[in-house]
């Protein structure tokens, strides 16, 4: 391969890693609340609630992702009488389009912790004399966390491949910049650097949750 290629495109490479990046942050920081959430409502005991959460995690797991930004990049524009107010900027129509995925995705994660979590352990915070609040939040959520974090980082490296979705909608990404050079130079080296900075991204990730699971000495 030649190196001096290799350097001139890896500027215009790293600037489309940049938003890549900074979709995930995007994403990542605010459908993971959102999954709480939805978890919470779903396991609420106000039936409105846990409908709502159930037809939303449906809705949003049982079409495809790149369906769905389309609908927001695209479609919500042509929806008669308000379509002239939801006009967005294309990232930010992406982003609200991925946290809205991520966020069912994640609330199925934390449901299936706060599943794992035996029945005496309510039992044993009532015993203690906790109220329901902190038997939820010292006992009941931080278990569930420490459950659910595994599935978390192997969606949160899913969700950093799955960036490369902006390219189909026309948002200046790393695949974006990979495949303008591919058609440009009429060679593959954009590719092979694409992956190997996809390759860095995920591998960064994947030590960060290492770390964490050791914090919380998961086994």
């Amino acid at each position: 391969m030649d190196i001096d290629y290799i350097i001139r495109i890896s500027g215009p490479m790293l600037e489309g890693a940049r938003t890549t990046v900074l979709l995930f942050l995007i994403v990542i920081v605010l459908s993971i609340p959102l999954g709480m959430v939805v978890t919470l409502m779903a396991k609420s005991t106000l039936k409105p609630l846990a409908w709502i959460a159930h037809t939303y995690i449906y809705v949003m797991r049982g079409t495809p992702l790149l369906l769905q930004l389309f609908f927001f990049c695209f479609g919500l524009p042509q929806i008669p009488v308000i379509g002239e107010y939801l006009v967005m900027d294309r990232f930010v129509a992406a982003s609200l389009g991925f946290i809205l995925n991520y966020g069912a995705y994640f609330a199925e994660i934390f449901r299936g912790g706060l599943l794992s979590i035996d029945k005496g352990q309510h039992e044993a915070a009532k015993v203690l004399g906790l109220s329901r609040w902190q038997t939820l939040r010292k006992v009941i959520l931080a278990q569930m966390f420490r459950v659910a974090l595994p599935a978390v980082a192997n969606e949160s490296i899913t969700l950093v491949k799955d960036t490369a979705l902006l390219y189909a909608v026309a948002v200046p990404e790393l695949l974006n910049f990979a495949k303008t050079a591919v058609n440009r130079d009429f060679t593959v080296t954009p590719f092979v650097v694409a992956g190997v900075i996809y390759l860095l991204m995920t591998l960064v990730l994947t030590l960060f949750f290492k770390l964490l699971e050791k914090r919380f000495k998961f086994e």
